[in-house]
């Protein structure tokens, strides 16, 4: 059984034997400080600077590197509705420029609300609409932070733009730069860089990536930066401290309809299946009547408007998968061009697992994973990896369900 979303049946135009893991092209080089490997030398970055403490000491540590170093704020977004929640892009303005003052670096807030309202906002609301769940934050860092805000960049002589991920970029013998995972395994963000493209990586620049957290704080307090003790913000991308049901309800109307088990019993009704994506147990609303047994969603029709729900467990129909394709596939890197054993990361905070990989005759990758994986959504990312190192990634647009 599969889900699909706009994909139809494809079939692999190379034999699909088993290969070995994705063959490295060169030995990574990696210093000390990060982006001084390889010889690189001084450069002219330009560092996203969204107020919070990653982004700031990003600045710091290019700056003692001897960079020569901006800092602007992306100002993506201003809550013109009645969201509920809060977007503090002032207060976020106002600590990224005293980060800046304290440094002694030029500082300017670059307006690129139009693009993301096109790139992101728009992209993000017609999933839903569609009956998919969107990954903003993934498309944010393609679109708008490597996307235009890099353009930006380089239009004013910046070699390169720098921000505050927990991933390494690291140079090869050949020269080129590949993304590898930070080495704080909490933090991790490689798989949000997923979608870039190599143009992209090879301007990219993520000073932090060589500390762990606790690290990166003390950084900031050695340095006096003014949002030393500053939280991690949580939310949408620059949208702010934002609930998603709250923007969704703001900007989508509810659809009504029923909510069903596996075997087509009516439940209750949801007031839209937007609201909800794969495995999500709370918010359903109905009750199990089986002892320690819970619902979660297992499937959206949208067709009917029918939110399906079965018991967490892993026989449930159309909860597990063991395969699944990728499509909108990009490669920070080298290509995959013949089926390969590597490692995928499901979702974000997902450790990563063994996966075969299929390259398919559009462009799209079939994933063949070697255990069954939970509550895989359409509209999604998959990562791919070599080791540590990020290979690329795709977006879900067919799951294909374990089989009993």
């Amino acid at each position: 059984m599969t889900t699909k979303w706009q994909g139809v049946d494809k079939t692999a135009t190379v034999a699909t034997e088993r290969r070995p893991a994705v063959e490295r092209p060169t030995a990574a080089v990696e210093s000390a400080w990060p982006e001084l490997a390889g010889g690189q030398g001084k450069e002219r970055v330009l560092v996203a600077m969204s107020g919070g403490v990653d982004s700031s000491v990003a600045a710091a540590l290019l700056q003692e590197q001897g960079h020569d170093v901006h800092g602007a704020y992306m100002k993506n977004w201003i809550n013109e509705v009645d969201v509920i929640g809060d977007c503090p892009w002032q207060q976020d303005v106002a600590d990224a420029r005293a980060v800046a003052e304290k440094l002694g670096i030029p500082f300017e807030v670059v307006n690129l609300m139009d693009d993301y309202k096109e790139r992101i906002v728009e992209y993000l609301l017609r999933g839903y609409a569609e009956g998919i769940t969107p990954n903003p934050d993934v498309f944010c860092n393609r679109e708008i932070k490597f996307g235009v805000f890099l353009d930006w960049a380089r239009e004013r002589g910046f070699a390169s733009v720098a921000t505050g991920h927990y991933a390494r970029s690291m140079m090869v013998a050949d020269g080129t730069r590949s993304i590898w995972t930070g080495r704080d395994p909490g933090k991790d963000q490689t798989y949000f860089l997923a979608l870039m493209r190599p143009e992209q990586v090879q301007d990219a620049r993520f000073p932090i990536g060589h500390l762990v957290k606790g690290e990166v704080r003390a950084v900031a307090r050695r340095l006096g930066l003014p949002n030393a003790t500053k939280k991690d913000s949580q939310g949408i991308c620059f949208i702010g401290n934002v609930k998603m049901a709250d923007f969704l309800q703001a900007y989508l109307p509810d659809e009504p309809g029923s909510i069903v088990d596996t075997q087509g019993k009516r439940l209750g009704t949801h007031r839209g299946l937007h609201y909800f994506t794969l495995g999500q147990r709370k918010g359903i609303a109905v009750a199990s009547n089986t002892y320690k047994q819970h619902y979660v969603v297992v499937e959206k029709r949208t067709a009917t408007r029918e939110l399906v729900v079965g018991f967490d467990a892993p026989e449930t129909p159309r909860l597990y998968a063991t395969a699944c394709t990728l499509s909108g596939v990009s490669f920070t890197g080298t290509l995959i061009r013949q089926p390969v054993d590597c490692l995928a990361r499901p979702r974000y905070r997902a450790p990563s697992t063994p996966v075969h990989v299929i390259p398919l005759a559009d462009g799209q990758l079939r994933i063949e994973w070697e255990h069954p994986q939970r509550a895989l959504a359409v509209g999604q990312i998959c990562a791919l990896y070599d080791g540590e190192q990020l290979l690329g990634g795709g977006v879900y647009v067919d799951i294909e369900a374990l089989r009993f």
